[in-house]
């Protein structure tokens, strides 16, 4: 199949994580579908590694990246949705400084030019965006539940958020610090999350990235992610994506449907030009990374790529 060579783009070991005991099998079936290159997400462990490092040795398959906190770390401290760079307790905000030099490590050590680094995030004491996703999808975002809802999130972040951003700009500075130290020649992108609690909103990114210029430090941009806070009411994930343009290191690319994220590109919406948006993003990104759930098959990822690829006018 003409179309199988997927060049510079890399794919996340999300895909199909849950469906590979053995490191080396979950590799194989990414590089059927086309890729050179894979991005090891936070849940890899060592035990799959053991597999996974003789391909990389062997030329087999390319790290673009890896997904902090790597390899997968048990403790939810230092897991995907924790306060993590941000937090007030030194001994954690300690331990997870030295896990994401660990991640930026491994990364140097397969060749991988990044690292995909969830910030932090303003700490709720119940769950508000699985509050805030259940009223969206039963009421919708214009409702007076919704708004009331919203507020209540936005007044707790507008009071706590310059703090948290604070510690994450003091715990980066002293990441990069070390990883110079190391020698370590790999870019952190802070990524756009999806709850919205969680930091960084764009604006947020944008202050981050200014105070550590100079630093190995950009954005992340996940688009799926991106498409939902800004359906959620966050922030303009086209008009302030602009600003960030400097400043991308990597692009997670799917598509939401709804508050539902992804989704192949084009293939699931059946909506062939609202993704076009984000195309400059992923034009200028430094590494660009499908992130697909499961339920995508490898049909629609093809089909997904093809489109992709005629968009940005790269056709064979």
């Amino acid at each position: 199949m003409q179309h199988i060579d997927k060049g510079e783009y890399s794919f996340s070991t999300c895909w199909n994580i849950r469906k590979h005991p053995v490191g080396e099998d979950m590799i194989r079936e990414i590089a059927d579908l086309g890729f050179r290159r894979v991005e090891l997400n936070y849940n890899v462990t060592k035990e799959m590694l053991t597999t996974i490092e003789p391909m990389i040795e062997r030329g087999e398959i390319g790290i673009s990246s890896v997904h902090n906190t790597f390899p997968h770390d048990p403790d939810p401290d230092y897991g995907t949705d924790s306060i993590l760079l941000g937090f007030e307790d030194e001994v954690k905000r300690k331990r997870a400084i030295e896990l994401l030099v660990e991640s930026a490590e491994y990364a140097q050590r397969y060749g991988g030019e990044a690292v995909v680094v969830h910030p932090g995030e303003v700490p709720f004491p119940e769950d508000i965006s699985k509050d805030l996703g259940k009223i969206y999808n039963e009421e919708g975002p214009d409702s007076p539940k919704y708004r009331s809802k919203w507020a209540e999130l936005m007044e707790r972040r507008e009071a706590l958020s310059s703090g948290y951003v604070e510690k994450i700009i003091a715990s980066l500075d002293e990441v990069c610090n070390r990883a110079a130290a190391k020698g370590l020649d790999v870019r952190f992108g802070i990524e756009t999350r999806s709850r919205p609690q969680q930091i960084p909103t764009l604006a947020e990114a944008k202050t981050i990235i200014t105070a550590l210029k100079g630093a190995p430090v950009g954005i992340w941009y996940d688009t799926g992610h991106a498409i939902m806070m800004d359906r959620m009411g966050l922030y303009d994930s086209v008009g302030e994506m602009q600003g960030l343009m400097d400043d991308i290191v990597g692009v997670h690319i799917h598509e939401t449907l709804g508050l539902s994220d992804h989704w192949c590109p084009y293939v699931h919406s059946k909506d062939m030009n609202f993704y076009d948006a984000y195309l400059p993003m992923i034009r200028r990104a430094q590494v660009k990374v499908y992130e697909l759930k499961s339920a995508c098959k490898a049909e629609e990822i093809h089909e997904s790529h093809d489109l992709l690829m005629k968009k940005l006018g790269v056709t064979e």
